[in-house]
């Protein structure tokens, strides 16, 4: 989570967008050594998307969970589950890469339907170097 909280966006999504180039690079890393000592490697795909949530203990005395809830959260999850289809470890929301600007460097990767929300919405990637 990266609150923009009245921030400038731009500077915000930079430092999501580097650290999740940075997630997937340890990543990369790791599964190299892995695969060089024959055990199982693991795939790690990244949705970045910008938008309000809710968040806070949900449940019981007995079962109490921190949790994030709302429309961007499963806006986020929906462009996750597209990651294999798009053969794209990191996939970006229309609304991230219009709040990140140009600096970000973005590749389209055209409007692609989004399961539960009505229209197909802009998504883009990034170099992760």
């Amino acid at each position: 989570s990266f609150p923009v909280d009245g921030q400038a966006p731009a500077p915000v999504c930079a430092r999501a967008l580097a650290a999740a180039r940075q997630a997937l690079a340890a990543i990369g890393a790791l599964n190299a050594r892995r695969s060089a000592a024959a055990q199982p490697t693991m795939t790690l795909d990244i949705a970045l998307h910008l938008g309000d949530v809710l968040y806070g203990n949900v449940g019981s005395a007995s079962r109490l969970d921190f949790t994030v809830i709302g429309p961007a959260v499963n806006a986020a999850s929906r462009i996750e589950a597209l990651c294999g289809e798009l053969d794209c470890p990191l996939l970006i929301s229309g609304e991230f890469a219009a709040a990140a600007g140009a600096g970000a460097k973005l590749r389209p990767l055209g409007r692609h339907a989004l399961r539960g929300i009505r229209q197909p919405q802009a998504l883009f990637t990034a170099d992760l170097a």
